[in-house]
């Protein structure tokens, strides 16, 4: 999807008065972008370890900002810092009837 100006400064609105905040909104409103949303048991912890560290070069090889960034400011991805602010995200980037959820066939074997 292409997330609009708008999308964006609502999504980011914690960030309205830091200085890289319109940098921010015209990289994010550049491209397309892949929204989705992840469930399962501690989902945003394990997320957060996937996407590596904010700044990429703190993050470690094998993560996501660690394999795929090189600058701070153009880092790729976002991933909620809790349940509550994904619960709150999600609400912005999705309607109710958007989204889905299933139960994996290994889910028995698994937890």
């Amino acid at each position: 999807m292409k997330a609009s100006e708008d999308l964006l400064m609502q999504h980011y609105v914690d960030l309205k008065d830091r200085p890289f905040f319109p940098t921010l909104i015209n990289y994010m409103s550049s491209g397309p972008v892949v929204a989705m949303v992840w469930e399962g048991k501690g989902v945003v912890k394990t997320g957060r370890v996937m996407l590596g560290e904010t700044n990429p070069a703190e993050s470690k090889p094998g993560t996501i900002r660690g394999d795929f960034c090189i600058d701070v400011s153009k880092n790729i991805i976002h991933g909620s810092d809790s349940v509550d602010s994904a619960n709150k995200e999600i609400s912005l980037w999705f309607k109710d009837d958007e989204l889905a959820s299933y139960t994996s066939c290994a889910f028995s074997w698994l937890y």
